[in-house]
């Protein structure tokens, strides 16, 4: 197809609707039919209209009446017969749409053969009804072709379609699995390999957010202490696991945990007390008599050391 062809309106309107066109000629043609169609059924109709106003005795009237006929009978069987022409079907049909227009066209020149003498009369003989009946089986063939290319093309463009997009959708899925990391398959047709599917999977996902049962992610924040200088070091480990040891006190009172706290730091050893005001005034007369015991004791022990410095002084 030449460039002067490619900028062709027709030809851009033939794409755009029905597709790329095999033969140019086709196009050309199709689009003759369907246009002189149209034209002979509006004149049909419009000189009919205009043999209205006539005076309907006169022979004049019966042949602009005939005109009309001959441009509607003729102008339906070749604007169904473009159109076959224009779709991109079997060649059966287009020569069943022939043998219809044939047919057809031998009606309507039967038709201004026999009108009007022999045409819907009475004294004459009347061939009005072989010519229709032939006239309508040819356009029968034309409208039976029309159809079965239009159902053809229909299904061809579906058809398409879906190849189409399984091919899209088939060639999509192959740029994501090894397109995007350039390791899969690349512009000179190299296999995809599973690596670099795992891969660019496990970069998807990672940017993905992903929830479980329509909860949201949690976004928390993990720290990580790096123990590596205190596990090299000369540390005594049995010190420092006595030291984690946990000490628990099961009274409430204050002297219990003084004393166990003393305890602890190695001085004065956990001192029961009663729970009374009279226990705990007896204990400390007890404390008081012991303290002037130890005392009394001492200054005995000073007097016998001093009298052995004067007996030797």
């Amino acid at each position: 197809m030449s460039e002067a062809d490619a900028e062709n309106v027709l030809i851009e309107y033939y794409r755009r609707y029905v597709g790329d066109p095999d033969r140019t000629i086709d196009v050309y043609a199709g689009f003759g039919l369907f246009s002189a169609g149209i034209a002979l059924g509006v004149i049909g109709v419009v000189v009919f209209l205009y043999s209205a106003t006539l005076d309907p005795t006169a022979l004049s009237t019966y042949a602009v009446r005939e005109v009309a006929a001959v441009a509607a009978a003729a102008g339906l069987p070749a604007l169904l017969f473009g159109i076959v022409v224009l779709l991109p079907v079997d060649r059966r049909m287009l020569y069943l749409a022939g043998v219809g227009v044939a047919i057809t066209l031998v009606g309507t020149a039967a038709f201004t053969w026999a009108y009007p003498r022999n045409w819907n009369v009475v004294a004459n003989p009347d061939y009005s009804a072989q010519i229709v009946a032939g006239y309508t089986l040819g356009l029968v063939a034309v409208i039976g072709a029309t159809g079965g290319a239009l159902a053809a093309h229909r299904v061809e463009r579906v058809a398409g379609g879906a190849v189409e997009g399984g091919a899209s959708e088939a060639g999509s899925g192959a740029a994501e699995a090894g397109g995007g990391s350039g390791s899969g398959a690349g512009g000179d047709g190299e296999a995809v390999t599973e690596e670099s599917v795992r891969a660019d999977i496990e970069r998807e996902l990672s940017d993905a957010e992903l929830t479980w049962g329509g909860v949201e992610r949690s976004e928390t924040r993990r720290l990580e202490l790096n123990t590596s200088a205190v596990d090299d070091a000369d540390v005594d480990a049995e010190k420092l696991a006595g030291s984690a040891t946990e000490t628990r006190t099961t009274s409430g009172a204050v002297n219990d945990a003084v004393s166990e706290l003393k305890g602890l730091q190695g001085g004065d050893v956990k001192t029961d007390s009663g729970q009374g005001t009279d226990d705990q005034a007896a204990k400390l007369r007890e404390l008081r008599e012991q303290q002037r015991k130890e005392a009394e004791e001492a200054d005995e022990d000073e007097s016998v050391v001093d009298k052995i410095k004067g007996l030797f002084g």
